[in-house]
């Protein structure tokens, strides 16, 4: 029975005293209370965490030469003492790894100006990071580099193709899933919903609208895709003896097969049909009224009737991404014999439900000729546009009694990229009077609603509000007591955007100057006949791309070194 205990009290002294001893200096334990307990072995050692894997000493920034030494890049190692001796100053006086760690080395470089010859001084030191959120350790050895890409190979191109060759694709490595053979049942239950640019899907394959390729033909793989309107126009080989048995030109080929809500769903939207219109021989065109009926291609008096010509697509979506209904509109024609092909058009247009579709004027830039797109800002609001672009942003037209008081409420749209003139003439008596004449020739010159703000953008949408430019107002006028405005002219200021092989226009700035001038008391019986005009001006200020200019601004960034993170 005193085997255990004996035993016990053996290992107890084998123990090595600084593992349990509190050191030189402590007092001997109280022998009633018994041995004291050793105290913890973790408590008399430093924590430490793993050594860092960048080493910031062999790190360099500024080493850009191979095998050259670079000019004040005191971490340059192809630099010599010599070399060193020369510089001015450090052009990189720093380095550090990642600074979200709580503790890590940086590499300190200077320069002895004072030593004969200069000479360049090294010195690591410890920083830490006073923020309470940092990382302890980073040991993830593939957050810290790119993966270099698999090659492709007769052995792997297969796998690569199957990996990599549709449209969407994930670049996972199959070595990430650590249980290949694990069910994954939250993947049954995901929602898809359609995004920008995909495909609209159908049950056979996408919703068509073709389109020409390489030459005029046209190509029915072009696929549609969600939230692009998109307007195509190419060239049909038909003929009557064959018209019936192409596909292309029947309506069934582009309404029979129904579009997915969602990708990847099995609830599905038929497309209906919207209208039908019948095209005769000489471009007379008249709209069906029975809509619904399927009409196919047929032969009637050595003609080919029912023809497709145009097919216009409507696409209605909620703000989740599902489409919730699909409607085609057609334009039905008839060929001769002498004909060899025809034209055909094809267009879609999205637009959610429970709003009223505005037209755009350019995607994403202005496209001359069509009008600048404009609009009012309540209070904490969005913009809000009158839905016939033609009416948003007009200047008084002319009309050919050039009288201004029969001009009113005659107005014409601002077209982008043409400079306009128009003007009347304004009859003053002495019967007249100031305040109801300044207001009559303001309604003349701006309209009865003229606009706050003008989009930037031919496509800028309502909700964003900083894409919208606010008009600028200026009035001119001299020293009287009573002025009239004669002349209204608006400045559009716009330049080139994006890319230089295919710039956007982009409107930055518009300013409308209303010119007045003193209304003088006429005698009673005369009149005074005054001009007013109308006017605007577009001006491109974009920066000329001459040689050795820098047409962009650039900036002296230094990228942070974990900037590519945690991208592998």
């Amino acid at each position: 029975m005193a085997g255990p205990p004996a035993l016990g009290a053996l290992l107890f002294l084998l123990l090595p005293p600084p593992l349990w001893a509190a050191g030189p200096n402590a007092e001997p334990a109280d022998s009633a209370a018994g041995p004291a307990a050793p105290p913890d072995p973790r408590a008399a050692r430093p924590r430490r965490g793993p050594a860092p894997l960048t080493d910031v000493a062999k790190l360099c920034v500024c080493d850009l030469l191979v095998a050259q030494c670079d000019v004040n890049c005191c971490c340059d190692p192809d630099c010599s003492t010599a070399e060193f001796s020369l510089f001015t100053t450090c052009s990189v006086p720093v380095v550090t790894g990642d600074s979200h760690l709580c503790s890590q080395k940086a590499a300190v470089y200077s320069l002895d100006v004072e030593a004969n010859p200069p000479e360049r001084i090294f010195e690591l030191t410890d920083q830490v990071n006073p923020s309470i959120f940092c990382i302890h350790a980073t040991n993830y050895d593939q957050a810290l580099s790119f993966s270099s890409p698999e090659m492709p190979t007769a052995e792997n191109f297969d796998q690569l193709l199957e990996q990599f060759g549709s449209a969407a694709f994930s670049a996972e490595p199959d070595t990430w899933n650590m249980d290949p053979d694990a069910q994954h049942p939250a993947d049954a239950n995901e929602t898809y919903r359609y995004e920008f640019g995909v495909p609209v899907q159908t049950v056979d394959a996408f919703l068509r609208l073709p389109s020409p390729v390489v030459t005029s033909w046209c190509s029915d793989v072009n696929p549609a895709a969600f939230l692009v309107n998109q307007a195509t126009k190419c060239t049909r080989s038909v003929s009557v003896e064959t018209c019936g048995s192409i596909q292309a030109v029947s309506m069934g080929f582009y309404i029979n097969s129904s579009i997915l809500a969602v990708p990847k769903s099995s609830q599905m939207v038929n497309v209906t049909v919207q209208s039908v219109i019948v095209q005769s021989l000489n471009g007379t065109q008249t709209l069906l009224n029975g809509s619904d009926v399927l009409r196919l291609p047929r032969i009637l008096d050595e003609l080919c009737i029912n023809v497709v010509f145009r097919v216009s697509y409507h696409i209605t979506y909620t703000d989740t991404g599902e489409i919730i209904e699909a409607a085609a509109a057609f334009v039905l024609g008839a060929i001769n014999k002498e004909a060899l092909s025809i034209q055909q058009s094809f267009e879609i247009s999205f637009t959610q439900v429970d709003t009223t579709p505005v037209p755009l004027s350019g995607n994403p830039g202005y496209v001359v000729g069509l009008p600048i797109r404009a609009g009012f800002r309540p209070q904490g609001s969005g913009i809000i546009q009158n839905t016939n672009k033609y009416n948003q942003l007009t200047i008084l037209q002319s009309t050919s009694n050039q009288d201004c008081l029969a001009a009113q409420g005659a107005r014409t749209p601002i077209l982008f990229g043409y400079n306009m003139i128009s003007g009347c003439k304004l009859r003053i008596t002495a019967a007249m009077k100031c305040q109801p004449l300044t207001q009559t020739l303001l309604d003349v010159l701006k309209g009865q609603s003229f606009p706050e703000y003008v989009a930037s953008f031919g496509n800028s949408q309502a909700q964003d509000v900083l894409d919208w430019v606010p008009i600028t107002h200026l009035f001119t006028s001299e020293q009287s007591s009573c002025q009239i405005p004669v002349s209204l002219e608006i400045e559009v200021k716009w330049t080139k955007y994006g890319s230089l092989v295919n710039p956007q226009a982009r409107i930055v700035n518009v300013t409308a100057t209303i010119t007045t001038t003193p209304l003088k008391q006429l005698p009673s019986g005369r009149e005074r006949i005054i001009p007013v005009t109308s006017s605007v001006v577009f001006t491109d200020i974009s920066l000329p791309a001459e040689p050795g200019y820098k047409a962009w601004p650039t900036f002296n960034v230094k990228l942070p070194f974990d900037f590519f993170f945690p991208f592998v």
